[in-house]
């Protein structure tokens, strides 16, 4: 084969990969009168490690998932009600009760920051003045800044003590509630931030034209701008929800790392995120059964927050509207 027929097939391969990977209306990169021609090669790097890196962190958890669902039955491990994988010789691996501790916060998480946050994302988009807009903003910024860690500190030392015990007594140094409210103020920026963009997404023409049938400020607010930006709100709903069920530190520093199921909010708990915290110090010997409960509490959380994802994206679609 000549050099000439090698060169020609090479270059309809790579018209053909680019056709695929590229719109049709920038296909004129792979042309040789294109001098910044290797620049779309630096992009398709760029998306191709952001696809190999999902699917390497699906292929990690399924992989040691598979080790521990060899010894243990995945009825047991979803519906069992005792999850003690580390101490003792009766050791049980039902995951209910992380699951319940890791519902509980992001229940009382979302509480708290879900009408708060569309609250004020209502009132910085139709009743704030920009002078003030200018003061709040930067004060959001910085709240949604502040490292996880210091909101466990901070909910531990100041909410438990100051806020919960003078109101219940009963509440123990670590407690679900305390965690809550800390996860839903560190959530509460982004409900705000996104659902005043998707407020503001909506043109001024639909607003201009309530105000014109005599509609009040409030009512314009409620029954015109939301249900026109519904879609969008939904989304920072289940987005700002998705954060809060894979918060960390918060819920290690102050929610305990007792696993159990109780309807209590003033009982210390353990969620999903904090298991996988203790088991990560080291002591579990790699290779153990013990060490594969990490993979199997963090595959289950991955298709927690991965249905909670496609949920939105049905959501998006469906109520989604398009202006001209």
């Amino acid at each position: 084969m000549s050099k000439n027929n090698i060169k020609k097939e090479k270059s309809s391969f790579i018209d053909k990969l680019t056709n695929k990977l590229f719109d049709p209306k920038i296909r004129y990169m792979s042309s040789g009168k294109n001098r910044n021609r290797w620049v779309q090669y630096i992009l398709i790097l760029a998306a191709l490690i952001t696809v190999i890196t999902t699917f390497g962190i699906v292929y990690i958890l399924v992989s040691d998932s598979v080790m521990f669902f060899k010894e243990i039955s995945v009825i047991d491990f979803l519906f069992g009600k005792v999850w003690n994988p580390l101490i003792g010789p009766n050791k049980s691996y039902g995951v209910l009760p992380l699951v319940m501790g890791t519902l509980y916060i992001t229940f009382g998480a979302a509480l708290i920051a879900l009408p708060l946050g569309l609250g004020s994302a209502i009132y910085l988009s139709e009743y704030a003045s920009p002078r003030f807009k200018k003061i709040i903003k930067p004060i959001l910024e910085i709240l949604a800044g502040v490292p996880t860690v210091v909101y466990g500190y901070f909910a531990l030392t100041f909410i438990t003590p100051n806020i919960l015990k003078p109101l219940f007594p009963q509440a123990g140094t670590f407690n679900a509630l305390s965690a809550s409210i800390a996860v839903g103020i560190m959530i509460l920026p982004m409900v705000v931030s996104l659902s005043e963009d998707a407020l503001n997404a909506v043109p001024s023409q639909i607003r201009e034209g309530a105000y014109g049938l005599g509609s009040t400020r409030f009512e314009v607010a409620t029954r015109v701008m939301l249900p026109a930006s519904l879609s969008g709100i939904l989304s920072s709903f289940i987005l700002a929800i998705s954060r809060a069920i894979g918060e960390t530190m918060i819920v290690a520093i102050a929610a305990g790392m007792r696993p159990q199921l109780t309807s209590s909010f003033l009982k210390p708990i353990q969620t999903m995120t904090s298991y996988i915290v203790q088991v990560s110090l080291g002591d579990t010997p790699v290779g153990s059964l013990d060490y594969y409960t990490i993979f199997a509490v963090g595959l289950l959380l991955f298709l927690m927050t991965l249905s909670l994802n496609l949920v939105s994206h049905i959501i998006l679609r469906k109520y989604r509207e398009v202006y001209e």
